[in-house]
């Protein structure tokens, strides 16, 4: 198999659809690409960058993953039960040596958010 730059990929693929749904907080646009709708410009392009690398290196790439950090809990004397705390991975895959990898694409605006980085630390 022969590697393919990150250019000739992106000519190869086809072109994404701008979502007509309309933007979100932080004025990103959705796109739809290959049967999939990406939130925002940099993360269709970090899916792009990682197709290209899946044929030199990565493997398994799989997108929107979602984790279980702590279950649902019920707290005694309320009401309500607390709803599990989940993370939504944008991307997981595996490089050459096996070591599985887990990207979360976000701008600047939204790692400033306090549920961000208290899902990053984790």
């Amino acid at each position: 198999m022969t590697s393919m730059s990150l250019a000739e990929y992106h000519l190869k693929c086809p072109k994404p659809e701008k979502s007509k749904m309309g933007r979100n907080k932080f004025n990103a646009s959705k796109i739809k690409l290959d049967g999939m709708t990406f939130d925002s410009t940099k993360e269709y392009k970090r899916y792009i960058q990682l197709k290209a690398q899946q044929r030199g290196g990565i493997k398994d790439l799989q997108c929107y993953t979602k984790f279980e950090l702590a279950p649902k809990t019920k707290i005694e004397g309320e009401k309500r039960t607390k709803p599990a705390l989940r993370y939504f991975a944008d991307f997981i895959y595996f490089t050459a040596t096996g070591i599985s990898l887990v990207e979360d694409v976000k701008s600047a605006a939204t790692r400033k958010l306090a549920s961000y980085r208290n899902k990053n630390t984790l």
